[in-house]
């Protein structure tokens, strides 16, 4: 059952499911809390998850024309001591990643282990953040089909096949993000910095990647694990590896929380 709370004049979304270690699940880009679905089952049975709609996605509403990930991050505090929890751990998917380092940053001491899942501590580069601007004004003219675009290329021309209800699924819920959302979110991580330095603040982390990632590159992760010494779980397939590699995914996560 979807819960909600009043922040800044504007209604946030989440779910709270189970008991025992709390778990924080943070989506992505044009996901909302739903794509954790599968993961909130089994993770649930012996844990507390709490799983986010960030700020402009799902049935979370826009608080602006600019969400950075620092506004994300300090919408999911908010949640966060509406439900009094103090130690947890944060999942983050790809901007759900850049939104935990934004919480870890100002919140470390609340933190007992964070996992960015095809996501990246780096900034981005002067060519991604060229490309942002440039599907920013697209939104403006052709939304629906740029949404279903950018759904389709996250995932691999081989898994295409293979996932077809998974992904008309992912379209469906990608729309209920408005045009005013997708620009906020997309200027926020224009915005954002480099934050390796805080991921190696963080005592207990891990990335998981994709081998065939075609969004954060899995050669460019490798490195950065190296430099952050932040451990890393190469998973075969590509940016969504909460549908194509579920299940070690799943088997992946529940070892880090009880690790």
């Amino acid at each position: 059952m979807q819960n909600f709370i009043s922040y800044k004049n504007s209604k946030i979304a989440y779910l709270d499911v189970g008991k025992g270690t709390t778990i924080v699940l943070l989506h992505g880009f044009l996901e909302n809390a739903t794509m954790w679905n599968g993961v909130v089952k089994e993770l649930s049975k012996t844990n507390r998850v709490i799983c986010i709609d960030l700020l402009g996605h799902g049935k979370s509403d826009c608080i602006g024309y600019v969400h950075t990930m620092n506004d994300m991050a300090e919408a999911v505090k908010e949640i966060l001591n509406f439900l009094r929890l103090r130690k947890f751990y944060i999942i983050g998917h790809s901007m759900g990643g850049y939104v935990s380092l934004a919480f870890a940053e100002k919140y470390l001491k609340n933190i007992k282990g964070l996992c960015l899942l095809n996501s990246s501590a780096q900034a981005d580069s002067e060519e991604r953040k060229e490309l942002r601007t440039r599907v920013g004004e697209m939104a403006k003219k052709n939304y629906s089909n740029l949404v279903r675009m950018s759904i389709s290329n996250l995932f691999l021309t081989e898994t295409k096949a293979i996932f077809t209800s998974e992904i008309a699924q992912i379209k469906k819920e990608a729309l209920q993000t408005s045009v005013q959302g997708y620009i906020a979110a997309t200027k926020g991580m224009q915005l954002r910095e480099n934050k390796e330095a805080v991921l190696q603040t963080i005592p207990k982390r891990l990335i998981i990647a994709g081998e065939n990632d075609p969004v954060t590159h899995f050669n460019s992760i490798l490195k950065e694990a190296k430099r952050t010494k932040t451990s890393l779980i190469k998973l075969s397939g590509g940016h969504m590896s909460h549908i194509e590699d579920k299940d070690e995914l799943i088997a992946s996560l529940k070892k880090f929380i009880k690790g």
